[in-house]
């Protein structure tokens, strides 16, 4: 185990300045005090040693709306600190980017702050501190993200492949065989994991898979006005999006073009957005139970802070069937 010590001599200063440096103290220099921390880090001294007066944790969030009621990041921040909270845990809400990220490690964020985990919620794979959590001692529970081979990072989310599955077995059993995908581009864990989702749900139920019958896009608008007609003319018959944002701009595409869904397309999405029930018709899509992940963030993390190493928790993703989907459409 690291100890003040080894801090000391790796740094060439004393004990006492170490200890300083490490508890806050404002008889040091802040240059000294950061030398301190990112040795403190790179050590992987234990900073647990740190917390002797306040148990803390926090949510980092980016890229994710949370201040108010029923919005994505809200509901999981809710069911972390209903699980944190009553155990005597002080939860804090960090809203970061990628320019802080640059500016401060990680591991030296969270010894400056006194955190003995973290809950990373919206990062992409192109987060600069996704590379850190590769080696880092400081537990992180990450959203929709994965990192291998590191005991102290564990991940949480919803079943992708279950969520496909249910979905194209639903379309299946309407009659459809000519099925597409309209998706954000390949540059997150969580997208990629519904794209071999998508691919592997067909694979599984004997449907051609025709790259052609796939969409992929940066703004949601842009991509949908790209592919629903498209794929329309191809001869699809429904389309399931990686998002519900994604999905309802779908139907609001449809609209602008004359089409109706269900009866010339079929529209599912992923999420269950509060919105999902209301768009025109409702969307049928695959639910995430967002206070669920939030208090499963909070077990993964009392696995980590009590040596536990679990590697992920996937919730079940039921499909709640609705309205935008229907019998394929017949050709004559």
């Amino acid at each position: 185990m690291v100890t003040i010590n080894d801090i000391a001599s790796k740094l060439g200063v004393s004990k006492s300045t170490v200890s300083k440096g490490l508890n806050n103290a404002t008889d040091i220099s802040a240059e000294m005090r950061k030398k301190i921390l990112e040795t403190a880090v790179e050590l992987g001294y234990n900073s647990k040693r740190l917390m002797n007066r306040e148990k803390k944790l926090c949510i980092i969030i980016e890229n994710m709306d949370y201040h108010t009621p029923n919005q994505f990041g809200y509901d999981i921040i809710l069911g972390f600190r209903q699980m944190a909270e009553p155990d005597g845990w002080t939860v804090e809400v960090v809203p970061i980017d990628k320019d802080f990220q640059r500016e401060i490690p990680y591991g030296v964020f969270m010894m400056q702050n006194g955190y003995l985990g973290a809950f990373i919620l919206g990062f992409s794979l192109i987060d600069p501190w996704m590379t850190e959590f590769r080696t880092s001692k400081i537990p992180a529970i990450l959203y929709d993200n994965y990192i291998g081979s590191n005991p102290r990072i564990a991940s949480v989310g919803c079943d992708s492949q279950e969520g496909f599955d249910h979905a194209v077995k639903h379309l299946l059993d309407l009659g459809h065989r000519k099925i597409g995908l309209i998706s954000g581009p390949l540059e997150s864990y969580i997208l990629k994991a519904r794209y071999n989702a998508y691919i592997n749900a067909l694979s599984k139920y004997n449907l051609d898979i025709n790259e052609d019958y796939i969409g992929l896009g940066y703004y949601v608008a842009d991509s949908t006005r790209e592919h629903v007609q498209r794929m329309y003319n191809l001869g699809v018959t429904a389309i399931i999006c990686s998002h519900d944002i994604r999905a309802v701009s779908a139907i609001t595409e449809c609209m602008n073009r004359g089409l109706r869904i269900p009866e010339d397309l079929s529209i599912i999405g992923f999420d269950d957005l509060p919105l999902a029930a209301s768009t025109e018709p409702p969307l049928t899509t695959v639910r995430q139970d967002r206070p669920a992940l939030g208090k499963a963030g909070y077990y993964a993390m009392s696995c980590l802070l009590n040596d536990l190493p679990i590697g992920s928790i996937m919730l079940r993703a039921p499909l709640i069937v609705r309205s935008s989907t229907g019998t394929a459409r017949k050709f004559f």
